[in-house]
């Protein structure tokens, strides 16, 4: 277990980490760099100052007395600061204003999308280290931090990541010509994507990874692998091999039933045309 955890720490150490997107898709986006965490922040600090802002005039002129225009205006910091960053966090799950400009998101910790309790709690420590402490908290936790992490993201389990990148998937695996005939006839089911894309990315890091850790990796993921994979490949067959063979021939079969689905939908399309 120590061992993988160490290839693990490896294969990622270049800054980059797995993002599942809502529709089960595994890219590989980076944590996003410090100043575009500034320029964001202070985007959403003037936004939410100008509305604020707004909001409280108006509120005082409307006020007939002054306890009611001191409660009015606790109530606007509460909603200006509060309720709508968090609002608009938890509806455009990780993105607010600033972060849509900056090309940004926040995630959580492993990498799926904010819930509302990850905005309210990003939001309530912020007050604190940002609008309070005017962000110099958010400024230091963010330099140590690996992940640039602020403090609200260290409550929340969250970290902020960079959505603008461009995809760089390492190329497919190549199928081992002594494990063709095997693989043809190999019962495989439908892979996780998470374990597929965790297969692929430590293929095509292969090169790079420490030699005596990679061995104990290829042979964890190959373990996980097995679970969908019968009857077992060749005795003596290395797991780097097994690998390569099961993902190029799933592949080879996600491609042709895609190819069936898109025939079938030209036939159905091209009768009903006819139909009409």
């Amino acid at each position: 277990m120590v061992a993988y955890a160490g290839v693990m720490a490896d294969l990622y150490a270049d800054g980059v980490d797995e993002l599942v997107t809502g529709e089960g898709v595994s890219l590989d986006l980076p944590p996003a760099p410090l100043g575009l965490h500034v320029v964001s922040a202070f985007i959403d600090v003037l936004v939410s100052a100008v509305m604020l802002f707004v909001v409280a005039l108006f509120t005082v002129m409307l006020a007939t007395d002054e306890a009611t225009a001191s409660v009015a205006i606790t109530v606007t910091f509460v909603f200006a600061l509060v309720v709508v960053p968090t609002a608009v966090e938890t509806l455009s799950h990780g993105r607010s204003l600033g972060k849509l400009i900056t090309g940004l998101r926040t995630v959580r910790d492993d990498a799926g999308p904010i819930s509302f309790m990850h905005a309210f709690v990003r939001t309530l420590i912020g007050l604190v280290e940002i609008w309070i402490l005017s962000g110099v908290p958010a400024f230091i936790s963010g330099l140590v931090s690996r992940k640039g992490k602020r403090l609200g993201d260290y409550a929340a389990g969250t970290y902020v990541v960079r959505a603008r990148v461009k995809l760089a998937l390492p190329p497919p695996a190549l199928m081992p010509p002594p494990l063709v005939g095997w693989a043809r006839a190999a019962d495989i089911a439908p892979l996780p994507e998470r374990l597929l894309l965790s297969v692929r990315q430590v293929l095509g890091r292969f090169d790079s990874l420490a030699p005596q850790t990679r061995g104990a990796l290829l042979d964890r993921l190959a373990g996980e692998v097995s679970a969908y994979v019968a009857p077992p490949p060749p005795y003596g067959t290395p797991a780097e091999a097994y690998l390569a063979a099961v993902i190029s021939e799933h592949r080879e079969r996600d491609l042709a039933r895609m190819r069936r689905e898109a025939a079938l939908v030209d036939r159905l399309t091209a009768a009903a045309r006819q139909r009409v």
